[in-house]
């Protein structure tokens, strides 16, 4: 759980303007639920969504959203983390994978959060930023998120992660104008977990740069499990048969995902 606790170089709780904005929403309560509410419908409300505003600069790290009081999904959930974090309130980045527009292909990845909150343990909420057709709600342990999962292909990804993907990164430190990171959003190309026996020796890219990286996910209590969209980097064996990328440990087999980005400019998740 501590990871979910400290600072890191995106989610920077430990910044005094993050920290100054997060004691002032909790305004003293040790209510954690109460502060947690206040913090998410801070960065849903007062964050303005990159692309909804045509707003610029673009942001990646928690206090630099906080200070131009914009960015994408992805940024907004950074802040929130962060703004959780520095209230020692546990707090998660998670993902889904969306269609981009109307419903139809491509997808991308859509940034959320995930908070531990006693007594409900785990809960999802996306302050992505409410509009017509789009209403994201606090309301454990009833989640209220921005964006079901209504068409093929789209997937509720079950990790909670403490650090943001690399793909996602990249490409909002890549871009630095609103138009052209809708046109590059991430995307994750989804592998399903099977029982293959069969191991090749060596990796993509995208997975070795993952097992490099020695990110390491917490599973939230997603009955869809079929899913995974990252590696421990213990993991040593790969299969590669097709579009399958497997890992093995002693925890039995998980999936993988190669980055990639989707070059459309129509946008419903992000």
């Amino acid at each position: 759980m501590r990871e979910f606790l400290e600072p890191s170089r995106y989610v920077d709780a430990d910044h005094p303007e993050v920290i100054a904005c997060a004691f002032s929403l909790a305004a003293g309560s040790r209510d954690k639920i109460a502060v947690a509410k206040a913090c998410f419908e801070f960065v849903r409300d007062e964050i303005r969504h990159s692309w909804d505003f045509n707003l610029n600069p673009i942001t990646v790290k928690a206090s630099d959203v906080l200070r131009h009081k914009t960015g994408y999904c992805y940024a907004k959930s950074h802040l929130l983390a962060a703004l959780l974090r520095a209230n020692e309130i546990p707090a998660g980045l998670c993902y889904q994978r969306l269609t981009i527009e109307n419903d139809r292909l491509p997808f991308c990845l859509h940034g959320l959060n995930a908070v531990f909150l006693e007594p409900y343990g785990w809960y999802r909420i996306d302050a992505r930023g409410n509009k017509p057709g789009v209403s994201a709600e606090f309301t454990p342990p009833v989640e209220k998120l921005a964006f079901p999962i209504i068409s093929e292909g789209e997937i509720d990804f079950p990790e909670i992660w403490p650090e943001p993907l690399f793909q996602v990164v990249e490409v909002l430190e890549k871009f630095d104008d609103y138009l052209l990171v809708s046109q590059n959003l991430p995307d994750a190309q989804v592998i399903r977990a099977n029982k293959s026996n069969n191991y090749a020796p060596s990796a993509p890219d995208a997975l070795k740069r993952a097992l490099e990286a020695g990110v390491r996910a917490r599973h939230s209590d997603h009955p869809e499990r079929r899913y995974r969209l990252m590696i421990h980097r213990t993991y040593k064996q790969y299969d590669l048969s097709g579009s399958i990328a497997l890992t093995k440990s002693r925890k039995g087999y998980a999936s993988a995902v190669r980055a990639s980005q989707s070059p459309q400019r129509g946008l419903r998740s992000e």
